[in-house]
């Protein structure tokens, strides 16, 4: 079984507007936050309404996401999440199939 390489990937997407203000509204659940603050460790999140699609390893993306956000990655202030399929799913979101968001750690 030979690997394929992906020289390009386009994660680039649009939701609309009423669809992007619903996940987000879950997205900054209260409790939804707490459950991420248990599993990172940190004290308070603050979602900054970055979302992105994961994308498949590539030379211009070594992390698996777009390269203009790899700060984030390894960055100690800032926590990568899945977001989960349920909340796809009850946002009707299905194209792209996932979602990483990202949040900021206070305190």
């Amino acid at each position: 079984m030979a690997l394929k390489i992906v020289e390009n990937f386009d994660g680039s997407f649009t939701l609309p507007s009423e669809t992007q203000e619903t996940l987000f509204t879950f997205l900054k659940n209260e409790k939804f936050i707490q459950q991420i603050c248990q599993q990172v460790k940190a004290e308070k999140l603050e979602f900054t309404e970055l979302l992105f699609q994961p994308v498949p390893y590539s030379i211009s993306t070594p992390k698996g996401m777009p390269a203009e956000l790899e700060s984030y990655y390894n960055n100690e202030d800032y926590a990568i999440v899945n977001v989960p399929p349920n909340l796809m799913f009850q946002c009707k979101i299905f194209k792209p199939s996932r979602l990483c968001a990202i949040y900021r750690k206070l305190a």
